[in-house]
């Protein structure tokens, strides 16, 4: 199975300039916890829930002043869309890693990918493998 054919693709981009307090209405309107930054049509950052806990309001940071790019993580991860499942689990297990940003071959975003959607691919072999692997990990600075 191709990540294509599992990815969500219903996924929305940031500008890096983007107001945090407007980003967390984002994340609250689309009911996720993950979104891609891009700058003139190419990702340079992603931006999660846990970093705005982690970088704004555990460090006492006032979330009005903050923009997007404040806090974003620059080092993106992604596959190309017709990649398999098990190179995509691979990746993510390898990368410690629950999501991933999938592009096409243009490298334009075209959608992300879960373990849970791995999972829901009945690729379960695979899945258990990569979340093994992300739990044995240890944890990544945020």
């Amino acid at each position: 199975m191709l990540a294509k054919e599992l990815m969500t693709r219903s996924v929305e981009c940031i500008s890096p300039d983007t107001p945090l307090p407007v980003v967390a209405r984002q994340m609250r309107s689309l009911d996720v916890g993950f979104l891609p930054i891009c700058e003139n049509n190419r990702l340079v950052g992603t931006l999660t829930d846990r970093d705005i806990v982690l970088r704004v309001i555990a460090e006492e940071k006032a979330p009005k002043d903050c923009r997007a790019r404040d806090i974003m993580t620059s080092e993106v991860y992604w596959c190309y869309e017709d990649q398999t499942a098990e190179d995509v689990a691979h990746y993510m297990a390898h990368k410690a890693i629950r999501r991933l940003l999938i592009l096409n071959r243009e490298k334009r975003l075209v959608g992300v990918i879960s373990i849970g959607d791995l999972a829901k691919g009945g690729e379960h072999r695979k899945t258990g493998e990569a979340m093994h692997d992300i739990a044995v990990t240890p944890a990544q600075a945020a």
